[in-house]
C-alpha cells in the first residue's frame, strides 16, 4: 500500500516536468533577428532615353472635338364641348438640332457651330403658327496672339426655313394670313475680321472692326406686304453694307444640372452710327435625368430695318433631348 503515494507522487512530477520543458521550448522558438543584422544591397538603376522614330510608332493625334444635341417637344391640350372653365383644343410640337465641332493644334483654331430650330403651332379653328424657325451657321478661324488675345476671321449665315406671316381678321371674324417672310427672305450672310478677347472657356468677346454684311431678299414682290423689305431697295435681291461688329458669348453651367448660354451681338452700319441692330438670345436648359430637360429661351432684337419697336420672344419647353457625346 506503500507504493501507491510514491507512484502518484512520480506521476504529477514527470507531469510538471514536461510542461516545463514545453514552455521552454516555446519561448525558444520567439526569436527574432536584430534589427539590420543582414546586409541589404540596393540595386542601383541607370536610366537612358532611348530615341524612337515616330514613324515607326504610327501613332494618330484627333485634334478635332464634336457635339451634337437633338432634342424635341411636344404639348398638348384637349377640352370637352361642356367644359366650364372655358379653353381651346391645341397641340405643338418643336424640334431642335445644335451641331459644334472644335479643331485647335497649337495657336491655331476652327470653330464650326450649327443651329436648326423649327416649331408649329395648331389652335382649333385657327390657322397654323409657327414657334421657332432659324437656321443658323456660324464659322470662325482663329490665331491666338497672346494669352487671352486672337486675331480671327469669321463668315456667318443665317435665314428661316418656312413661310411666315402676319395674322388678322376681316369684319366678319375671319382669320386672314399676310405673308411678311420667307427662306431667304431675309437671308444674312457676315463676313468679319478683328480681335477676339478669350480670357476662359466660358467668355468670349469678338471685336470686328473690318464687317461686311449682305442681306438677301430672293422675293422681289414681299416689298407689297412688308413695307421695310428689311432694309433692302425694293426691286432688289440684295443690299450690301460695312460696319463694326462686337459679338459676346458666354456659355456654362451656373449650377448643378442647369446650363446657361448667352450670346449677344451689335451691328453698326458705317453709314448710319446713330442706330445699331442689336440681338439677345439666352437659354436656360435644366436637366431632369438623362433624356428629359426644362428649356428657357428668350430672344430680344432691335432692327429698324424691320421695326422700329423692340421684338421680343420667350417660350419655355419640357421634351426629349439625347446629346452625343454624353
Amino acid at each position: 500500500m506503500k507504493k501507491l503515494p510514491i507512484f502518484f507522487f512520480l506521476l504529477f512530477s514527470s507531469a510538471a516536468f514536461s510542461q516545463k520543458t514545453d514552455s521552454i521550448a516555446l519561448s525558444d522558438l520567439k526569436l527574432y533577428p536584430k534589427k539590420n543584422s543582414l546586409p541589404v544591397r540596393k540595386p542601383v538603376l541607370l536610366l537612358q532615353p532611348v530615341q524612337l522614330d515616330e514613324a515607326s510608332l504610327d501613332l494618330k493625334v484627333n485634334y478635332w472635338r464634336e457635339w451634337i444635341s437633338f432634342g424635341i417637344n411636344m404639348n398638348q391640350a384637349a377640352f370637352s364641348d361642356n367644359w366650364s372653365g372655358g379653353g381651346v383644343n391645341s397641340i405643338a410640337i418643336g424640334t431642335l438640332i445644335n451641331y459644334k465641332t472644335d479643331y485647335t493644334r497649337g495657336d491655331k483654331s476652327y470653330i464650326s457651330e450649327v443651329i436648326l430650330q423649327y416649331g408649329k403651332l395648331k389652335n382649333r379653328d385657327q390657322l397654323q403658327r409657327k414657334t421657332n424657325d432659324r437656321i443658323f451657321w456660324d464659322n470662325k478661324v482663329a490665331l491666338k496672339l497672346s494669352k487671352n488675345w486672337y486675331f480671327f476671321g469669321s463668315l456667318n449665315f443665317e435665314s428661316q426655313f418656312d413661310k411666315g406671316y402676319s395674322y388678322s381678321k376681316t369684319k366678319t371674324g375671319e382669320e386672314v394670313q399676310t405673308l411678311i417672310s420667307k427662306f431667304m427672305s431675309p437671308g444674312y450672310l457676315t463676313e468679319s475680321l478683328g480681335f477676339e478677347y478669350k480670357p476662359g472657356k466660358s467668355f468670349s468677346l469678338r471685336i470686328g472692326t473690318g464687317t461686311a454684311r449682305q442681306t438677301f431678299v430672293l422675293d422681289t414682290a414681299l416689298y407689297r406686304t412688308n413695307a421695310k423689305n428689311f432694309g433692302v431697295e425694293p426691286g432688289k435681291r440684295m443690299r450690301n453694307e460695312l460696319a463694326f461688329q462686337v459679338v459676346a458669348n458666354y456659355e456654362k453651367d451656373i449650377m448643378e444640372n442647369i446650363h446657361l448660354k448667352a450670346r449677344y451681338n451689335m451691328f453698326a452700319n458705317y453709314e448710319d452710327l446713330t442706330t445699331t441692330d442689336n440681338r439677345l438670345d439666352v437659354t436656360v436648359t435644366a436637366k431632369v435625368n438623362r433624356l428629359v430637360n426644362v428649356t428657357f429661351t428668350g430672344i430680344g432684337i432691335y432692327d429698324d430695318d424691320t421695326s422700329l419697336k423692340i421684338q421680343a420672344s420667350q417660350a419655355i419647353a419640357l421634351g426629349l433631348v439625347y446629346k452625343f457625346p454624353r
